[in-house]
């Protein structure tokens, strides 16, 4: 048995320490002996609580102990951790010594009662309360401090040119603590690393919609490839005129993108109409700025133009109607966004011109392809159109007169004669001069060249002679993914209304409009080409050719 006299150096906390405790939870006459006992298993639970509170810093790379570490030791060796003394700095404990006695103590500050009660009192807080605003009136977001300023194509342009911009780092010599060796091997280590990786991805940055926008998106997607024709007229009024939809902007681009890719798997005429419809109703919409989101936009547009097969039926559906279309499309996206830098009228151009010319190109992809040169303006026309009108009317002349030929080959032969008839008379009526004879045209331009030579002669004693409005015959509608329901046809007499409004650039006024199969006679039905409902304009005209 120890003596209880013999003050134990192992031993850190003092014997009456125990007692002191011992008194604050009602055990008034503690023994020596179980104080000593008790200072002893003190002493050695608190040291090794402090060799583990010391791990918890060194992982964090600190040089103080905080009570924090403290707190995780004591979690670590299944003891619940003190409360309410946790606190940024370190701990608040002050030292203090008389009278032969070290004493730590925490610091208290006085308060004047007498100044507490004479202070005015605070202000009561609000209660908590809902206020209404509106979000949007007819289609315009309202100018008020509840909705966020609406930005400008100027602001969104700079936004996404700052994102491509690469800023040196700037170096702050007074900071710049490291030798040159060690910067050395930094850059080595960090050069291994980078070849260790066989691919390193950036983190996409993504942003959540608010309910009434994804229920808006919702909206106007399931309106723009269903089968009812109001709601979608309605749908791409919308998108070509609210400016508000510079945040959905990422997610409409996607759904074209992913629809064009789906439907032209399924040749879904009819829905890739609509999708081009809805490539339109964005380009005319004056508050939003599609650059950042061309690298999705400008390849579904190219696939509807160059596209082997775009329909079930092609040799009866009309598709050559949206590849005119999907090419004035693109003619509009060149002049609105090419600029020296991006190239993108250069880089169309060079993938028209490689379909072009491809020796056994299937005729389609070959008409898309001449049709988006056409319409990139008469300087494309003179530099690769021309060039190529010899040896494509040579093709165009072996599968008219060929045997072999199916009949599918002998219209897209028909259709294609009537492109180049019809792009690029116009543009020799202006570049050639004198008189205009077969035998000239056909030496440069080949078998067609007494065709075009005619259709000169007429443009030039008929000044005011337009081409025809293209019309689209209309294949049955069927289920896409993209669509949210069974797909329906219209009453037995479709009627689609032109809608007279303002077009962009080369753009035409009308974009196909797909409706009911056949009519009760069993024909087909054709309809004219049709644009959404501009804003300022109130009156349309109803036609139905048959």
């Amino acid at each position: 048995m120890a003596d209880p006299k013999i003050e134990r150096k192992v031993s850190i906390l003092s014997h009456e320490s125990m007692k002191v405790i011992g008194e604050s939870v009602g055990l008034a006459s503690l023994p020596d002996e179980a104080s000593y006992v008790l200072a002893e298993d003190a002493t050695f639970r608190l040291k090794l609580l402090v060799q583990e509170a010391v791990k918890f810093m060194q992982k964090a790379k600190r040089r103080k102990l905080s009570s924090s570490d403290f707190d995780f030791a004591l979690q670590d060796q299944n003891v619940e951790p003190l409360y309410g003394l946790s606190v940024p700095d370190s701990i608040p404990f002050r030292f203090t010594s008389g009278g032969g006695r070290e004493l730590h103590f925490i610091e208290e500050k006085d308060f004047d009662l007498t100044e507490m009660i004479s202070s005015p009192l605070p202000k009561v807080p609000l209660d908590v309360a809902l206020k209404a605003h509106w979000l949007c009136v007819e289609g315009v977001q309202p100018a008020i401090p509840e909705n966020p300023p609406p930005v400008d194509q100027e602001e969104q342009k700079v936004e996404s040119t700052r994102a491509t911009t690469h800023q040196k780092p700037i170096i702050n010599p007074k900071q710049d603590k490291e030798s040159e060796k060690d910067r050395v091997v930094t850059l080595l280590n960090k050069a291994k690393e980078v070849a260790k990786e066989v691919k390193r991805t950036k983190d996409i940055l993504s942003h959540e919609l608010s309910v009434e926008q994804q229920l808006y998106y919702k909206e106007i997607t399931e309106a723009c490839v269903g089968s009812s024709e109001p709601k979608r007229a309605q749908a791409l009024q919308s998108l070509a005129s609210d400016s508000g939809l510079y945040q959905m902007l990422p997610r409409f681009s996607s759904f074209i993108s992913e629809g064009v890719r789906v439907n032209v798997v399924q040749s879904n005429l009819a829905l890739l109409i609509y999708l081009m419809r809805m490539v339109k109703a964005l380009m005319d919409n004056p508050t939003l700025y599609l650059e950042k989101y061309l690298h999705e936009i400008i390849p579904a547009v190219m696939t509807c133009i160059v596209s082997k097969q775009l329909c079930l039926r092609p040799d009866i559906d009309n598709h050559w109607a949206l590849r005119d279309f999907a090419a004035r499309l693109m003619a509009s996206i060149c002049k609105k966004f090419s600029t020296s830098t991006n190239n993108i009228q250069a880089r169309v151009s060079k993938t028209f011109d490689k379909s072009l010319s491809v020796e056994y190109a299937p005729l389609p992809t070959i008409y898309g392809a001449f049709a988006g040169l056409s319409e990139l303006g008469p300087e494309v026309i003179k530099a690769i159109v021309l060039p190529k009108l010899k040896p494509l009317s040579e093709r165009i002349k072996n599968v008219r007169e060929s045997s072999l030929s199916s009949n599918f080959d002998k219209i897209a032969a028909e259709h294609l004669k009537s492109l180049v008839l019809k792009q690029c008379s116009p543009y020799l009526k202006q570049a050639r001069t004198g008189p205009d004879t077969p035998d000239a045209y056909i030496e440069d331009f080949g078998s067609i060249g007494s065709a075009l030579c005619n259709q000169v002669q007429k443009l030039r004693s008929q000044p005011g002679l337009t081409a025809n409005k293209p019309t689209i015959q209309i294949p049955p509608p069927r289920q896409s993914p993209l669509s949210s329901g069974p797909r329906t046809p219209n009453s037995a007499s479709p009627v689609s209304r032109t809608q007279s409004g303002g077009s962009r650039g080369s753009m035409p006024r009308s974009v196909s409009v797909p409706g009911g199969p056949t009519t009760p006679t069993g024909k087909q039905t054709k309809f004219i080409v049709m644009s959404s409902i501009p804003q300022n304009s109130k009156s349309s005209t109803a036609s139905v050719s048959t």
